[in-house]
């Protein structure tokens, strides 16, 4: 049985006519910590939507494979039923559906089986305990009047709730205070197990710091420039990204 759970071959991606993504190669296997950093415009947060297949987003060439499987071409919805989780830089504001409901109605489409209520509310009181959030959020409309770091620590909630197979999570951490980074850390900590994957998109280490990554990747005008352990993310933060944009 193969270890691999996602492998990206020679992905180029195109938004607006702009070519993004230069041709990426990207292995992840079942139990580890990636993390993709580079600057500003470097592709990072399309890497993520292109392996959704966000239709802003054209692949141009290469391929995508997802636990055995290719999810290239696969619709959006149908790639997040086989396992694929992302949250978002600005998550979206939803009014008149409680966090709640929405987590139990999206429970039910990832799993395509009925939810057990009791189970899930025990199971949602516990997370949100675990993340500090109020219980009373619970009943308020998605995202709506939450702050910054709410909306960030409700992204980890649903990740917990839905128990992908692959997090990607992006910018997870921007806007984030110190308590909120150890919290949103500690979430990835409990969700992490050998048969999933985080694959982390940043340009900060913050969030590094209380987790153990398995490999850093920089990603710098659209190619993955230099692969290392954490040690990689610690350079970063000492000397920036200079001496890989002289790379390209």
């Amino acid at each position: 049985m193969s270890n691999k759970l996602l492998e990206i071959k020679d992905l180029h991606v195109n938004a607006q006519d702009k070519e993004i993504l230069k041709g990426i190669d990207l292995t992840i296997n079942k139990g580890e910590i990636h993390v993709i950093m580079g600057p500003n415009g470097s592709g990072k947060t399309t890497t993520a939507n292109a392996i959704l297949n966000n239709p802003l987003y054209n692949k141009v060439e290469g391929t995508i494979n997802f636990d055995g499987e290719d999810i290239t071409n696969l619709k959006t919805d149908e790639i997040a039923r086989k396992g694929v989780f992302m949250s978002f830089q600005l998550p979206e504001e939803i009014p008149g559906i409680s966090v709640a409901n929405f987590l139990k109605t999206a429970k039910g489409k990832v799993t395509g089986k009925p939810v057990k209520v009791f189970q899930f509310k025990d199971e949602l009181k516990k997370y949100m305990e675990e993340l500090k959030i109020k219980p009373e959020y619970a009943e308020r409309s998605l995202n709506v009047g939450f702050s910054g770091g709410e909306k960030k620590k409700n992204e980890i909630l649903q990740m917990l709730v839905l128990n992908p197979k692959l997090a990607i999570l992006d910018e997870t951490d921007s806007g984030l205070d110190v308590d909120a980074i150890r919290t949103v850390s500690k979430g990835i900590e409990m969700f992490k197990n050998e048969n999933n994957a985080v694959l982390i998109i940043t340009h900060n280490t913050k969030i590094l710091k209380s987790l153990k990554v398995d490999y850093v990747h920089i990603l710098v005008n659209g190619k993955i420039v230099k692969t290392g352990d954490q040690s990689l993310a610690s350079e970063i933060e000492e000397e920036g990204y200079a001496k890989y944009k002289n790379m390209i």
